[in-house]
C-alpha cells in the first residue's frame, strides 16, 4: 500500500481511536472533575496523533523519526497517567487494561516504524 498522507498510516488511525476513547473515559465520574489529570491525559493522547501527522509533513525521514519519538513519549505518558487514574479509583481494571494495551500497541507500531525509517532510503510522501 502506498502511503500518500498520514491518514493512510495504521498507527495514526489507531492513535485517533485512542484519543476518542481517552476523551470518553475522562468525561464521566470523578475523572471528569479532576481537571489537571483529565486535561493532561487528553493532551498527551492528542499529541501522539499530532506528532505522527506533523512529522509526516516534514518530508524528511530524520525529522520524522524525531517526531515519532515525541509520539512514543506521549504514549508512554498516557500509560503512566492510566496508573494514576486506576490508583485514584477513577477507572476500572478492565478499562485500565484496554487503554494500556492500546498505548502499548501504538508504541510498538511507532518503534517498528522508526526502525524502518532509519534503514530506509525512501522518503515518505
Amino acid at each position: 500500500m502506498k502511503v500518500n498522507s498520514f491518514e493512510d498510516l495504521k498507527v495514526w488511525k489507531d492513535s485517533r481511536i485512542l484519543v476518542k476513547s481517552i476523551y470518553q473515559l475522562t468525561s464521566d465520574g470523578k475523572f471528569s472533575k479532576d481537571f489537571g489529570l483529565r486535561e493532561q491525559i487528553q493532551r498527551a493522547s492528542v499529541s501522539i496523533m499530532n506528532n505522527i501527522a506533523e512529522g509526516f509533513e516534514r518530508n524528511n525521514n530524520k525529522e520524522y523519526v524525531k517526531f515519532l519519538g515525541y509520539s512514543k513519549g506521549s504514549a508512554g505518558e498516557v500509560r503512566s497517567m492510566l496508573y494514576v487514574a486506576i490508583d485514584l479509583g477513577y477507572i476500572s481494571q478492565d478499562s485500565f487494561s484496554v487503554h494500556y494495551q492500546m498505548a502499548i500497541n501504538i508504541i510498538t507500531q511507532i518503534s517498528n516504524f522508526i526502525k524502518y525509517l532509519k534503514k530506509s532510503s525512501i522518503v515518505l510522501k
